[in-house]
This record gives C-alpha cells, sequence and structure tokens, in this order.
C-alpha cells in the first residue's frame, strides 16, 4: 500500500518547515470546531506558503501573518456561503456536492462543512470534506468550470496525483509538467520575493 504523503515528500524534496507551530494549528482548529488532518498539516508545515508547478497554491499557514491560513479560510468560507448558485442547478448526483458529500445542504468553514484547502490559477477550488462517497475527510473539487468532484481519498493521495497528471481538479484539469516540481516559496513579508526552488528528479 502506497504511503502517499512519503510519496508527497519525496518528490517536494527537503521539507523547510517555516512556519511549523503545533499551537497554531490548534488554534485553528478550535476556531472551525475540527481537526484537521495530520497529512495535510504535515504538507503545510513543510513547505507551505508555496506554489506548486505554477498552479496549485498552498498559499497560508496558520501561523505566518502576512498569509494566514485561518484568515484565508474565513474570507474563503464566507464568500462561497454567499455564492450559493448550484443549488438552483439541475445537477446530476455525481455532480451535487450535497449527494457527494452526504449533506442535505452543504456550507463552509464549519465543523461540518467544506474546509477550503488549497486553490488553483486555473480557477479550481479544493475543499475538506467531512464525507466524500462514505469516506472520511475526502477531498472536494469544484472546477473551473463549475464541475464539482468527490476524491474519496485523503490530501496526500489527492496531491501526489495531482502531481503526476491525473485530473483531480474538475474537468480537463490535467496539468502534467515532466521533470521536477517547481516549488515557488511565496514572500511572507513586504521586502521579500519569490524564490523557486526544484524537488528531486522523479523520472517522469
Amino acid at each position: 500500500m502506497t504511503d502517499y504523503l512519503q510519496a508527497v515528500f519525496d518528490m517536494l524534496g527537503p521539507a523547510e518547515n517555516r512556519y511549523a507551530d503545533p499551537a497554531a494549528w490548534l488554534r485553528l482548529e478550535r476556531e472551525i470546531g475540527r481537526r484537521l488532518p495530520a497529512d495535510y498539516k504535515a504538507i503545510v508545515d513543510a513547505y507551505a506558503p508555496v506554489q506548486l508547478n505554477g498552479h496549485l497554491g498552498l498559499s497560508s499557514h496558520p501561523a505566518c501573518a502576512w498569509r494566514n491560513l485561518g484568515e484565508a479560510i474565513r474570507s474563503d468560507a464566507e464568500g462561497w456561503n454567499e455564492w450559493r448558485a448550484w443549488e438552483e442547478d439541475d445537477l446530476e448526483p455525481d455532480a451535487d456536492p450535497r449527494v457527494i458529500c452526504n449533506r442535505p445542504q452543504i456550507i463552509f468553514g464549519t465543523s461540518d462543512g467544506l474546509i477550503p484547502l488549497a486553490d488553483t490559477d486555473q480557477g479550481a477550488a479544493v475543499f475538506l470534506a467531512p464525507e466524500v462517497h462514505g469516506f472520511p475527510d475526502g477531498i472536494v473539487v469544484q472546477g473551473a468550470e463549475g464541475d464539482w468532484v468527490g476524491h474519496p481519498m485523503n490530501f496526500a493521495e489527492w496531491l501526489y496525483r495531482y502531481l503526476i497528471g491525473e485530473e483531480m481538479a474538475g474537468w480537463d484539469s490535467t496539468a502534467l509538467y515532466s521533470g521536477p516540481v517547481l516549488l515557488e516559496y511565496l514572500p511572507t513579508g513586504p521586502d521579500q520575493r519569490t524564490r523557486e526552488v526544484y524537488g528531486p528528479e522523479r523520472g517522469m
């Protein structure tokens, strides 16, 4: 059985752990009323704030004042809770987030709602769901075309599959790049610049 967290670390290279702080995660989890998955926290601790291969953003960390994950979750959740266009759409069951998550309604940023985890510059939004087709703490994505898809897997597996070019961020979302993964470490202060680093060779 694949250890997807280790596979992600092997693909991205040495962790920088610029903001790793267990107390910051505890504060965030108290605020949203639920624990976040250990694999997600480990990846964010290791690399965030970062953009991967020019598209996928893990742009915040709970211990980073300039790019604070708690503030980002609150802001994104407020926007998503106001914009609920899909509720009036006649969606097929496999594309309806209520069916995917086995919930009568979808809310964002709460203990039983969808928690924004990442996004892409192509317009996809990646969420932690309380349940995806019966799988606890699965991943739900709204793609750039407004399509919803559920992935009954943990975040590390989702990220690994995204980085090897599988269609993980909605319809026609494949973003395969051969060679090492590009990590763009984002500025976390007014005098900083984006810093580019490449992960190890990965035989692709």
